[in-house]
């Protein structure tokens, strides 16, 4: 591969910061930008332990607090509504202070929540650390970050690189699931929420030493781009900044279309699929470690399958296949009913491997409909985007809980998702396209 890079000065800009003259001509070397994603992407991968746990969390705490399902849901639900309503401000905090502290601090408290855990003897416990300080520091480790490091360090294969970005939190759950399902089989959760911790902990050196915040940093241009892009100074008013995209934002159309529509993925996914399909498989006779194993399944395919999605949202329209990606989600649901079982057979496996192919598919179309709207503020505004996301999977996992203490079954929740999928494929049609348009200053 041949990059080559101008001087700041022949782009029309200033010196960076780590000026020494012109820059080099880097020819037959792999672009930085790539190797800034790959460590994003362990970065992601380190974090992913987190969302691994929630579902392997129920029973055991059931059994030994005595708590109910529907109060488990609802620190899971604190957890899964921080992540989202974290991640606009920490796009925001990005610009900022900088990639690497804020990545750096998210990890640091996600890992502290998990490790308190361990000591925890009454509910609010559960409510305060592993809902709101993980779900503050998993929030920070959001899409927004994924998004914030393709926006910057990429002009082309954006949507190549956002899948790959995306299924790396699909790749901790392959790595992480087994894992811990197999610690709490055999040990307790306790020694699983300190894997957890330290996993998020170990991540940490990566981010410092490796991540850089911007490709002027370097003395590079951004990959695919025909001009030096120089350093943008430090946005002033994180919070007001966020606040005021979201102003304008929620004046537009698409944004409701595209929240209304991530908020469905979440509550099919996160919510319902991570959260409650492992104790609703034990609930028909199934191990927890097969079940976990099926998530786990998940996961692979989901790598597959995102990457996929990256690849096609370059060649394709966007809206169409999110429209296609929520039908097929929605019809698979309404068959899961049918599907569990003591025992794993090939029906079941059709239905892990298809919905793995889907899982988290519509984020590249999704961030490929946030840079068309939104231009340059496409990263705070996905991040509202991921808010509603994370708000559907709080409600659906707090109200699956309540499901199963109330009529003791999923089903009525599987099929409830599954219509709620059809109408999302209704929605993403809908969406107008349009060009890019900076948000107003006086907003």
């Amino acid at each position: 591969m041949t990059q080559t890079t101008e001087t700041p000065a022949a782009a029309g800009e200033q010196q960076p910061a780590s000026g020494r003259g012109a820059v080099r001509s880097r020819r037959g070397r792999v672009h930085r930008a790539w190797f800034v994603a790959a460590v994003t992407f362990v970065t992601i991968i380190g974090a992913a332990a987190f969302r691994s746990l929630p579902g392997l969390l129920i029973d055991p705490l059931h059994e030994e607090f005595g708590w109910s399902r529907g109060t488990i849901g609802a620190a899971v639900s604190v957890n899964l509504a921080l992540y989202g309503l974290t991640a606009p401000f920490a796009a925001a905090l990005m610009d900022r202070f900088g990639i690497r502290r804020v990545v750096a601090v998210a990890l640091t408290v996600i890992s502290v929540g998990s490790l308190l855990t361990v000591w925890m003897t009454a509910a609010w416990q559960l409510l305060l650390y592993w809902g709101l300080l993980v779900g503050l520091g998993s929030g920070s480790m959001a899409l927004a970050f994924a998004a914030t490091v393709t926006n910057r360090w990429f002009t082309e294969r954006r949507g190549l690189v956002s899948g790959i970005l995306t299924a790396a939190s699909a790749s901790g759950q392959l790595i992480f699931l087994p894992l811990l399902s197999w610690m709490v089989t055999r040990y307790d959760w306790r020694p699983a929420a300190v894997t957890v911790a330290l996993a998020a902990l170990a991540v940490v050196p990566f981010v410092w030493l490796l991540l850089r915040d911007h490709p002027a940093d370097v003395g590079q241009k951004p990959y695919g781009a025909t001009e030096f892009v120089a350093k943008p100074p430090p946005v002033q008013g994180a919070a007001r900044r966020t606040l005021r995209v979201l102003f304008w934002a929620v004046r537009t159309g698409p944004f409701w279309l595209l929240a209304g529509t991530f908020a469905i993925c979440g509550a099919s996914t996160n919510g319902l699929v991570q959260t409650h399909f492992v104790p609703a498989a034990h609930d028909h006779g199934m191990p927890v470690t097969a079940a976990a194993s099926l998530l786990a399944v998940i996961g692979v395919f989901d790598v597959v399958g995102t990457i996929a999605s990256g690849w096609f949202t370059d060649r394709f329209e966007p809206r169409r296949l999110l429209a296609v990606y929520y039908a097929l989600r929605g019809m698979s649901l309404l068959f899961l009913p049918m599907l569990l079982a003591p025992s794993v057979h090939p029906p079941m496996i059709f239905f892990i491997v298809f919905y793995g192919l889907d899982w988290v598919a519509t984020v590249p179309p999704t961030l490929a409909l946030c840079r068309e709207q939104y231009g340059e503020d496409s990263a705070i505004v996905f991040g509202w985007v991921l808010a509603s996301h994370q708000v559907g999977a709080a409600v659906v996992a707090f109200a699956g809980g309540l499901a199963r203490d109330a009529f003791g079954s999923y089903d009525m929740v599987w099929y409830a998702s599954g219509a709620l999928c059809a109408a999302a494929a209704l929605m993403a049609l809908v969406i107008r396209r349009s060009p890019a348009v900076p948000v107003p200053a006086a907003v």
